[in-house]
């Protein structure tokens, strides 16, 4: 397999570094989805943990190694597992978000006893805050995706995953930074490589998309996504360079099915997850053919959602 950053050594150590309540996730079949969907569906569940959502692998693996001060950009999912772990470590965590960013997360990470800081303005320019927060003080700047200790602590639910081999034929994954795709692209690449595996973004946010097809990095305008967990318009050209090495497609799908694929899992798994989450079962909605008959695995990825609007669009 040609290289990408990532080493099945250093994500296993990850595992080592990890709080035990964020590993092992369930991986079980929702038969109830196979009827509606034409598939066989397992979920890989990453909502049933102190931050809601996977994100919490990858800050346990960036903070074991830190002392002091870290600052971060977020949509939300990052701050509150950033937050999380750090609390526990001691150490003195500020959080850049937009201000348009989902309420109920921005609570969770003020609650968590970070530092939130809110700019007028999309994700984007979060990020830049946070770099010229962290140059200004000389503290750690975590760049979700650019940082490896965020794909090696993604990366160990596809250790998990590998596990279960050789019983499902693909995996679905959300993409937006990338960690999460790269992270268990790689180690599916190794340790299962009959397994396909599928990224997929909305259509409303499409740059890390439209870079792997096109094998370069695009840039786009203003996102328009309720998915605002994958909501970047910026690929990072490392993340990039690997995703191209593990994806074996990436897919964009609609608004109306991401809605649709919240629903599903309400109804049939009775599990409440962000728009993030329901990115794997919006791909089959959109491609029945294609998933037809086989064993599909999709990661649900994050379970923080605003309840007023997460009413509003499901029903």
């Amino acid at each position: 397999m040609p290289e990408t950053r990532l080493d099945l050594a250093r994500i296993r150590a990850a595992r080592r570094v990890i709080d035990p309540v964020f590993l092992d996730t369930p991986l079980y079949p929702c038969e109830a989805l196979e009827p509606v969907l034409g598939c066989a569906v397992s979920i890989k569940l990453e909502t049933a943990n102190p931050v809601r959502s996977f994100k919490g692998r990858g800050t346990e693996v960036v903070v074991s190694g830190l002392a002091g001060a870290v600052v971060c950009a977020s949509a939300g999912n990052l701050g509150q597992a950033l937050a999380w772990s750090g609390r526990g470590r001691g150490l003195d965590v500020t959080v850049v978000a937009s201000r348009y960013a989902t309420a109920a997360k921005l609570d969770r990470i003020r609650a968590l006893g970070a530092r939130l800081e809110l700019v007028d303005g999309d994700h984007e320019l979060a990020r830049e805050r946070a770099a010229a927060l962290a140059r200004r003080d000389g503290i750690r700047l975590v760049e979700d995706s650019l940082d490896l200790e965020t794909c090696e602590g993604a990366a160990t639910i596809g250790l998990e995953l590998a596990a279960a081999a050789p019983s499902f034929d693909v995996v679905l994954i959300a993409l937006g930074g990338g960690a999460l795709a790269t992270g268990v692209g790689h180690v599916l690449r190794s340790e299962a490589p009959g397994t396909e595996v599928v990224c997929v973004q909305p259509a409303g946010a499409p740059a890390m998309t439209r870079s792997w097809h096109a094998r370069r990095v695009v840039t786009t305008g203003p996102t328009d996504t309720i998915a605002d967990g994958v909501a970047g318009r910026r690929p990072i050209p490392e993340v990039l360079a690997d995703l191209l090495v593990v994806a074996d497609d990436a897919v964009l799908v609609s608004e109306a099915s991401i809605i649709a694929g919240m629903r599903l899992l309400l109804e049939h798994a009775g599990l409440v997850v962000e728009p993030s989450a329901a990115l794997g079962i919006a791909a089959i909605l959109e491609d029945r053919d294609r998933f037809a008959g086989r064993h599909v695995v999709t990661v649900v990825c994050g379970g923080n959602v605003d309840p007023a609007a997460y009413h509003g669009w499901v029903g």
